[in-house]
């Protein structure tokens, strides 16, 4: 009786063991599978708007004058901006002009000792933008028209102005503050191309003036409709 009894008990034993084994079986669930998340876009920010804005910041480039050589140009730029935005997914499409002062200028003596001087008094420009969003920010790509003056003068000579156009390329970031209110700073290349200025500016009668500039400057837009 005794033998036999402590065959039950050892039976007894190995069943507890087997349910217990089976009940860890069932609680596994193999390793940890972690998935990064992946980028997403914040439909909260980033909606088909009109906006309105400000911007200002500083250029610097060169202007080349037909038989007298390349001047330095440069100064701040200040002017006001208007925009719309399509947003398909993550990605935002939109248009953009801006107009403003400009005070990018400079000069030379090389060749031209009473000084042969460019200037930009105004510049404006039209855009299409290509953009990706990353939560409330922005990168995107931009080009398209440039228009804006310049200005050749020569002491003792009649001087010339013209209003040339040309084009733009750029990159910029811009951010959200509040549904309503985002930043940008934006880097744009302007070239205006040239112009014939002649015996107005003391060269030959095909004398060319060309303009060109590196333009970086920072903004602010206020945004309306669709729910910003």
């Amino acid at each position: 009786m005794r033998s036999g009894h402590v065959g039950w008990v050892g039976l007894l034993a190995l069943v507890s063991a087997g349910h217990a084994a089976a009940a860890d079986l069932g609680r596994y669930r193999g390793p940890s599978s972690t998935v990064a998340p992946a980028l997403v876009y914040s439909p909260i920010y980033w909606k088909d708007s009109f906006y309105l804005g400000l911007n200002g910041g500083g250029g610097w480039g060169r202007s080349h004058w037909d038989g007298v050589g390349t001047s330095d140009v440069s100064g701040g730029v200040i002017g006001a901006t208007i925009g719309y935005n399509w947003r398909l997914g993550p990605t935002v499409l939109g248009v953009e002009g801006d107009i403003g002062w400009s005070g990018i200028e400079g000069s030379t003596t090389i060749f031209c000792p009473p000084g042969c001087e460019t200037r930009n008094h105004w510049l404006a420009t039209g855009r299409a933008r290509l953009g990706y969003v990353f939560d409330r920010f922005l990168p995107y790509l931009t080009a398209g028209l440039a228009l804006g003056d310049i200005q050749a003068t020569v002491p003792g000579f009649p001087a010339g102005s013209v209003t040339s156009a040309g084009w733009t390329a750029g990159a910029g970031l811009e951010a959200v503050i509040d549904r309503k209110v985002s930043v940008k700073a934006e880097y744009l290349y302007v070239d205006l191309g040239d112009y014939n200025c002649g015996f107005n500016c003391g060269l030959g009668a095909n004398g060319n003036v060309s303009f060109y500039a590196n333009v970086f400057r920072g903004g602010v837009n206020i945004r309306f409709g669709n729910g910003n």
